[in-house]
């Protein structure tokens, strides 16, 4: 399953998996996080895909299986952005289709807002578009489960914290991460709704993933330092050209009420497709779906 190599792009090892044939339409994935990897996308999807699309997965830079960002070295949001032109233009093709899941939905955003030529479809799954509305939509579901779990005084802190409209971006960001840490082993539960097959990820022992996800954390700080992923792209919306699919999950914090109503304001050549057995990995949790859905999608504007 797991074919992956190591390509240079832009003077940087990029961990690479191709599942499909040169003949498929090509599918490129761009994993959450930030930081997150590939692996579950792939361990779920890829055998689902490939097929009727050329997947092309890849670890970001800097994340898990991709050569570290080092101390000192330039790295920020755009580098993510001109890896991705990179690859494309090393597998020669002249345009592929987008599937971002949740700060993989960001960074497709940002990608088709400034290269549109290059993308012929662009599938957002679980995205978030704006990290201040996320995090106030995730801390009230931390709320939620802290009060579930009996943490009656976090629970009321964090439901307060959403809705102090004085924070925003970085800090109501660190504030998430502190309150959801409070949940323990039930952190989960804020994003995953449906285990029934979750991600063996035994494929590397646990101390492979605890150093696979250190180096994530430095291109995680690295952009927070930044600050430029803070920036909203609701106004990037209206540059959507291609057909454009926001998939939804039933029970997902992350694309927050506002962030699906501005979709469907600005964005021209929109569709949504909402999943009802998910939370924020329908790739996961519905995954027959899940494909079906991408491969209709797709499939149908093959044609025009």
């Amino acid at each position: 399953m797991h074919n992956g190599t190591l390509m240079t792009i832009r003077d940087k090892a990029l961990y690479v998996e191709v599942h499909g044939s040169k003949n498929n339409p090509p599918l490129l994935y761009l994993h959450g996080g930030p930081g997150e990897s590939c692996f579950d996308f792939s361990y779920h999807q890829t055998d689902r895909l490939k097929e009727n699309f050329r997947v092309i997965a890849i670890d970001q830079r800097g994340v898990c299986r991709s050569e570290a960002v080092n101390n000192g070295e330039e790295f920020g949001l755009m580098d993510l952005i001109e890896d991705c032109e990179a690859i494309r233009k090393q597998f020669e093709l002249e345009s592929w289709s987008v599937l971002g899941h949740s700060f993989g939905g960001y960074l497709g955003v940002l990608y088709a807002s400034l290269y549109p030529e290059s993308i012929d479809h662009l599938l957002l799954e679980c995205p978030t578009f704006d990290f201040t509305l996320t995090s106030r939509s995730l801390l009230k579901k931390t709320s939620v489960l802290l009060d579930k779990y009996g943490e009656h005084q976090k629970a009321t802190e964090s439901l307060e914290i959403a809705k102090d409209s004085d924070l925003k971006n970085r800090e109501l960001a660190e504030l998430y991460g502190t309150y959801s840490d409070y949940l323990e082993e039930n952190r989960m539960e804020i994003y995953i709704y449906n285990t029934n097959e979750p991600t063996d990820y035994s494929y590397y022992s646990e101390a492979k993933w605890d150093e696979l996800y250190d180096k994530s954390e430095v291109h995680y700080n690295l952009l927070r330092e930044e600050g430029k992923i803070f920036h909203s792209l609701i106004p990037h919306l209206s540059k959507l050209t291609m057909p454009t699919l926001l998939l939804t999950g039933e029970h997902d914090p992350v694309t927050s009420e506002e962030q699906i109503d501005a979709f469907k304001k600005y964005v021209e050549n929109g569709a949504i497709y909402h999943f009802a057995n998910s939370g924020h990995t329908p790739h996961d949790e519905e995954a027959d779906h899940f494909a079906h859905v991408i491969t209709q999608y797709i499939g149908d504007k093959r044609g025009e």
